[in-house]
């Protein structure tokens, strides 16, 4: 490491004692670089086997990495916690400002540790932390609003990070998300829940540090040469045009897209829901992440008007992609811009992660079809395909619970389906709900075998598509060894911390020129060592705190519906799992 390099200082929080210090952890720093590396570290440091998700116990780490403040598209941060959602690894990466800001304010990783007795809010302004009152903000509804709040009462305006939770964090949903700057999350697997636990409504952090190269003339050169490849480059430039709500039609095309709960891969409204469309008619504006020239994050203005008012209308302007669109789009059977974007922004408004409250929701609109439950346990609502009104009041009962039955859905889909039956089209992957893409066996063993569950642990949607462009048959092997060999390349770029959207950019020659200038000098294999260490320490977590690959459920849906390759067989699906996990080094399921 580069001297003077504020990356190895790491600071504790402890919110039971409102006290806070620094240690330097340059040895973490120097064998893990950052990011997932040193997070899954500092959650096995600081979290003790057993821990309630919902304990004070329960740390929250929160890592970035040795090129982020230096290199173009190294902007996520890494936050590792057990899980509320799954009860094991919890892990969840964001853009934004937040990577930046922590390192601005001279730190490589954040841990916070305890419980607040009431509500809090932490604010970190470089060396300086400061605990402040958050009981007005405790169970505002909107948070937006509170973002507002905390824009206008704490400094560093255009350097700050201002994470923050809505009411589903207050109130223990597990699939609660954390909110960073407007527009960028901590999605998945319950952060938010547990910075509700906590009593911790927001953290901010600033700082103005500058960061220090050995050879500056090598590092303009290595920079300059990311930034044209970034900006040059046709993968990239699809990020800043459609972004990944591209995939809408492509998918549709092939059966790939889940629609109403997966009974179907295409959907009759695509085009209405499209990026295209989108883009067409409701694009307002681009923003990017801090350090990124790609501008992928789109804006769509959309104008309701006023009930009472003539030619009055209220405009927001809401973020999406492919994800969210699948999610309160095709997967909930809606077509109606209007009102997907709207339920969009109540799930917004009150902290969800997208993903997992349309599929919630989808289930749940099934299950009423089924008769396996009825208006009584919904209080009243009516939930039918596509009924934006309908399925809005849903998700504030999600978080409200007024009943037994939104309590189970606040839990997610594998337990409300383990109370109320419809297990068979119950759409989680080790506790965890799907994600947009049916495309065939390598994205649903994705699910079911990534650290997170996630269809960005190791990217198997991109395997079949490719295997079916080529018209080529994917064998349980191939698909193992394939999906092994990206998921621990992609904890190298977790750990630097590099954007997944990036990732032919930061080629492992690259990756290398770029940390020898951050003063790493790593060989090809000092990486893949990394990135099997930090997977194997992940599998290591999921294990020691009950993840049993041998339990792993494939939801009879997926198997039904035929994928964009066809229909999927059981057999085929477990003897790819068996490969993966011994090739882990794990025992036989």
């Amino acid at each position: 490491m580069i001297k003077n390099d504020p990356l190895s200082r790491v600071l504790y929080i402890d919110l039971s004692r409102r006290r806070s210090w620094v240690e330097e952890r340059a040895d973490l720093f120097e064998e893990n670089l950052g990011g997932a590396g040193v997070a899954i570290r500092l959650l096995e440091e600081e979290c003790p086997q057993g821990a309630d998700p919902l304990g004070s116990e329960n740390p929250i780490v929160l890592a970035v990495g040795p090129l982020v403040g230096l290199f173009p598209i190294a902007s996520k941060t890494v936050a590792m916690f057990k899980s509320p959602h799954t009860g094991n690894l919890g892990e969840s990466h964001a853009g934004g400002r937040s990577a930046v800001a922590i390192r601005m304010a001279g730190y490589g990783a954040i841990v916070i540790r305890g419980g607040s007795p009431s509500p809090v809010y932490l604010v970190v302004e470089g060396d300086q932390v400061h605990f402040r009152d958050a009981s007005a903000l405790w169970g505002m509804r909107s948070s937006y609003t509170v973002g507002g709040v905390l824009r206008q009462r704490e400094s560093g305006s255009g350097m700050r990070t201002i994470m923050r939770i809505g009411r589903a964090g207050e109130r223990g949903v597990t699939y609660a998300c954390v909110i960073t700057e407007t527009y960028r999350h901590f999605g998945r697997l319950g952060l938010g829940a547990v910075f509700g636990s906590k009593r911790l409504k927001a953290l901010v952090v600033s700082g103005r540090r500058s960061l220090p190269v050995g050879d500056r003339r090598a590092y303009r050169e290595v920079y300059d040469a990311v930034f044209r490849a970034a900006t040059d480059s046709p993968l990239m430039q699809k990020y800043h045009e459609l972004g990944t709500a591209m995939n809408v039609l492509p998918l549709d095309a092939i059966g790939g897209l889940p629609t109403r709960n997966l009974q179907a891969g295409r959907f009759e409204g695509a085009e209405a829901i499209s990026g295209e469309r989108l883009a067409e008619q409701y694009l307002g504006r681009r923003l990017a992440c801090a350090h990124c020239p790609v501008a992928c994050i789109h804006l769509a203005a959309l104008r309701i008007p006023h009930p009472k008012e003539p030619y009055f209308y209220k405009t927001s302007m809401l973020g999406y992609d492919h994800e969210p669109i699948y999610a309160m789009g095709s997967m909930l059977g809606g077509s109606d811009v209007s009102g997907m974007f709207q339920l969009m922004d109540e799930v917004e408004v009150q902290g969800l992660d997208v993903m997992s409250t349309g599929v919630v929701l989808a289930w749940a609109t099934e299950a009423l079809e089924r008769e396996l439950i009825s208006t009584e346990e919904t209080d009243g609502l009516a939930l039918t395909w596509g009924d934006y009104p309908a399925y809005m009041q849903a998700v504030r009962r999600i978080v409200t619970q007024p009943n037994e039955f939104y309590q189970a859905l606040a839990r997610g889909v594998e337990h409300a389906a383990s109370v109320y039956g419809g297990t068979d089209f119950a759409l989680a992957f080790g506790g965890n709900e799907m994600p947009g893409y049916h495309t065939g066996p390598a994205c649903h063993l994705t699910y079911l075998t990534g650290a997170r569950h996630s269809h960005l642990d190791s990217a198997g949607y991109s395997l079949d598509q490719k295997a079916g462009s080529k018209g080529e048959a994917l064998t349980p092997e191939d698909i193992a060894e394939a999906l092994l060999k990206e998921e621990r390349w992609r904890q190298v770029l977790a750990s630097l911390v590099v954007c997944f959207f990036a990732r032919r950019v930061y080629t492992p020659e690259v990756v290398q020129q770029a940390l020898a200038v951050a003063g790493f000098e790593r060989s090809a294999d000092d990486l893949a060592q990394l990135g099997t260490e930090t997977l194997r320490r992940k599998y290591d977590f999921k294990r020691r705190e009950g993840f049993d690959p041998a339990q792993l459920r494939i939801p009879r849906r997926i198997l039904e519906t035929p994928s964009a390759l066809g229909p999927l067989a059981e057999d085929f699906m477990r003897r790819a799992m068996q490969l993966f996990v011994e090739s882990l080094g794990l025992v036989r399921i």
